[in-house]
């Protein structure tokens, strides 16, 4: 989720991404709740958004959306206060975010898509598909929970001890897109205070409609019993190779993977995330030929 556990590794999502290999895209700006969102369009196919995390931009998705560009038209936009979005005088919260992409969505004619999250972007692409059901075709989350009590204890103890100073190091990046390059301070407090919004969902979970497909690395900040549960809660975690259809949702590990490992690997996430957005399942021993 949002939950950057290791400060340091996120600075260099900041810096180092690879440069995006789009090769025609649009870029744009559209007013959302009083906000100028910047967006860009890539690809020809089925619409897909695409959310990235917090503290990330759409460059430092990396390699993700072109491969996604290959089959589906790409909707990548910025969050508020995030890349060239602007920041308005108003808290970031799930909520707000998943708000403003409806909005969004209706501001460029998206009746529905599928919607694809990463970290603060999976959080709030479920939240998308709690608020706005209509809105969403087929959820995609890479490290998302849907309780605090899903978290890594290291990474709960963490939170309350989190100051600007431990985010010192994104300025200059984030100050190189900012609209308004002196308000760094502000938005790292909306940020902090982000950190600390409880996330208690799990009602909402179990009445998700959306074919889901769960993301997560085997030593990210939410827990794999967590993601479990999750899961299951989206009724997942049947045997097969019973003569009944599979769940329409489906869980991906990623090994040896912490949290900000995950949208590095790219050529792993498209192998996971193609065939669903597809359809496609693997062929067991007993089904039919």
């Amino acid at each position: 989720m949002i939950r950057n556990t290791i400060v340091a590794a996120a600075t260099l999502l900041l810096s180092a991404a690879p440069a995006l290999a789009l090769s025609k895209r649009t870029c744009d700006r559209v007013e959302v709740n009083g906000m100028q969102m910047y967006y860009e369009v890539s690809g020809k196919g089925e619409p897909i958004v695409v959310l990235h995390g917090a503290h990330m931009n759409i460059k430092t998705m990396g390699e993700i959306i072109p491969m996604l560009a290959k089959t589906h038209t790409v909707y990548a936009l910025e969050f508020q206060g995030h890349g060239r979005t602007t920041d308005i005088d108003r808290p970031i919260t799930y909520d707000n975010l998943a708000d403003d992409v409806a909005v969004f969505m209706d501001r460029v004619g998206l009746k529905k898509a599928d919607v694809f999250g990463y970290s603060m972007g999976a959080a709030t692409a479920m939240q998308v598909a709690i608020r706005h059901p209509e809105k969403v075709d087929q959820l995609i989350t890479a490290s998302a929970g849907y309780s605090m009590s899903g978290f890594q204890p290291a990474y709960l103890e963490m939170i309350p001890t989190m100051t600007f100073d431990m985010f010192a190091s994104f300025e200059e990046e984030w100050r190189k897109l900012a609209p308004n390059p002196e308000g760094f301070a502000e938005f790292i407090d909306k940020m902090i205070a982000l950190e600390h919004e409880p996330l208690e969902w799990e009602e909402h979970v179990k009445e998700l409609k959306q074919p889901t497909l769960l993301i997560t690395g085997d030593a990210d900040v939410v827990t794999l019993e967590h993601t479990v549960a999750m899961f299951r809660l989206l009724g997942g975690g049947i045997m097969g190779d019973m003569g009944v259809p599979l769940p329409a949702s489906r869980l991906a590990v990623l090994p040896a993977t912490s949290h900000t490992a995950i949208i590095t690997q790219a050529n792993l996430l498209h192998a996971f995330i193609e065939p669903f957005l597809q359809g496609i399942t693997p062929a067991g021993m007993f089904d039919a030929q």
